[in-house]
């Protein structure tokens, strides 16, 4: 159930992201469309996240301990790149123009995911 709740707040999320930075689009012809779209979308994004992500923190801890943390954005901006490109591979109508839009929309993500967090519990 818990899985069911976090895939949920993350396409909130991925939604909020599509509304607020231009360059992150999906391309739905219907709302219902859309909603399936944003739902397989943050399941892949959940996947990216809970496999390239423990390793990405290991093998570049020196680069976060050196920046204060702040290259966790630039981190969660190509795991979202990623995401784009993956569901573009799937034929899932969600795109990401590049790095500065993944940017924004992985703190825009980071920063909603942790309030429905806060709000839903863990």
């Amino acid at each position: 159930m818990k899985i069911i709740i976090k895939i949920l707040a993350v396409a909130a999320a991925l939604w909020a992201a599509t509304q607020l930075v231009d360059g992150i689009t999906v391309s739905a012809s219907t709302p219902a469309e859309e909603i399936g779209t944003l739902l397989a979308v943050a399941l892949v994004f959940g996947i990216v996240n809970a496999v390239l992500k423990p390793i990405i923190k290991l093998l570049g801890c020196a680069f976060y301990i050196l920046t204060l943390g702040l290259f966790a954005l630039v981190v969660n901006a190509a795991l979202l790149l990623l995401t784009s490109w993956i569901a573009e591979e799937l034929k899932l109508s969600f795109h990401v123009a590049g790095f500065w839009p993944a940017f924004w929309g992985a703190i825009i993500i980071g920063v909603i995911s942790w309030l429905l967090d806060l709000v839903l519990g863990d």
